[in-house]
């Protein structure tokens, strides 16, 4: 998994699929650099830890999805755009998106300039696109564009080419605007899932680089979900265990290597080209066997590549596989 089943043993960030990230992506729009599409998709259709599959309903009602973004490189988020979305009684959705700056953004915040309100999620194949002004926006199911043999990797990463996800769903929020809207220097993208309980706002799932919030932060994953980019130096620790104890590194090694994936936070420049790591990501980025190269001190392979479903227009994920079930 990327960051699919992210939470405990496998399982959902707060037991639920809807709050599960799990994935990030910053690219540059093809054919118009002055333009940048961010996309985070939640929900993952399947679960591992049980037949039983996942809520047909996209996204969970009040609950907010946010791209956060540090234009200083302090690792703290000076804009945010945050979505949250409303359920109607026949089944379908629709999706409020807000811009907030300031400090606003260090919090918890319903408020903000309004992007984009009541725009429909798409819970079938046609993808419902929304603009206004600059921006598009779409959210929905889509296909998942993550690619990775799942099964190799639970078989003592004995990995036969077998792609897991190529027929799997995904809840998209795929947002395009100006680059300006980013700033003028390079910025660092993260996202995070925030639920909305009697007891207050509770962060659920957070990340910005692939994989490493499933594997590395142990049994601090839990602290590590709920935690800021800007308080990553103390799962340092926690990520060189795990990588002595996966890749052989000495300690002094793994302690380099773990400062090199914190913070937690994908570094996007769009006047540069953009490939994962160095720059963003793009829904082909072969980010698994980067990331268990590192992983396992040596390279790894699963023979996956990536998905032949992706679109050449917005949203440029491909449409779900079969009909979702509707509520």
């Amino acid at each position: 998994m990327s960051h699919h089943a992210s939470g405990p043993n496998f399982g959902f960030p707060r037991g639920d699929a809807r709050l599960d990230m799990t994935d990030l992506y910053a690219f540059t729009k093809p054919g118009d650099p002055d333009k940048s599409l961010l996309i985070l998709n939640v929900h993952p259709s399947f679960r591992l830890d049980s037949p039983e599959p996942t809520t047909s309903e996209p996204f969970k009602p009040g609950a907010l999805y946010e791209f956060k973004i540090d234009t200083n490189g302090d690792a703290v988020a000076d804009v945010c755009y945050s979505v949250q979305f409303a359920s109607s009684g026949d089944g379908e959705q629709s999706a409020t998106m807000r811009r907030l700056q300031g400090m606003r953004v260090g919090s918890v915040d319903e408020q903000g300039e309004v992007i984009v309100q009541r725009a429909p999620v798409s819970i079938g194949k046609e993808a419902l696109v929304t603009q206004v002004g600059d921006f598009r926006f779409f959210f929905g199911w889509r296909s998942d564009p993550f690619f990775f043999d799942v099964n190799g990797n639970f078989n003592h990463m004995q990995f036969t080419g077998d792609d897991f996800f190529k027929d799997k769903n995904v809840c998209s929020i795929a947002l395009e605007l100006p680059n300006s809207e980013l700033g003028t220097n390079k910025v660092g993208i993260w996202a995070r899932t925030v639920d909305k309980t009697d007891d207050g706002w509770i962060q659920a799932d957070r990340g910005g680089r692939p994989l490493q919030a499933v594997f590395l932060p142990g049994e601090k994953k839990e602290d590590y979900l709920s935690g800021e980019p800007a308080n990553d130096d103390r799962f340092i620790g926690v990520f060189a265990h795990e990588l002595e104890h996966s890749g052989g590194y000495s300690p002094e090694e793994a302690k380099n290597v773990a400062r090199t994936l914190l913070p937690d936070v994908l570094s996007y420049d769009p006047r540069e080209p953009v490939r994962y790591p160095h720059n963003g990501r793009t829904l082909t980025d072969d980010v698994v066997d980067l990331f268990f190269s590192i992983y396992t001190n040596r390279k790894v392979t699963d023979q996956v590549g990536p998905h032949g479903d992706l679109l050449d227009e917005f949203p440029y994920l491909g449409p779900p596989h079969n009909v979702v079930k509707q509520l």
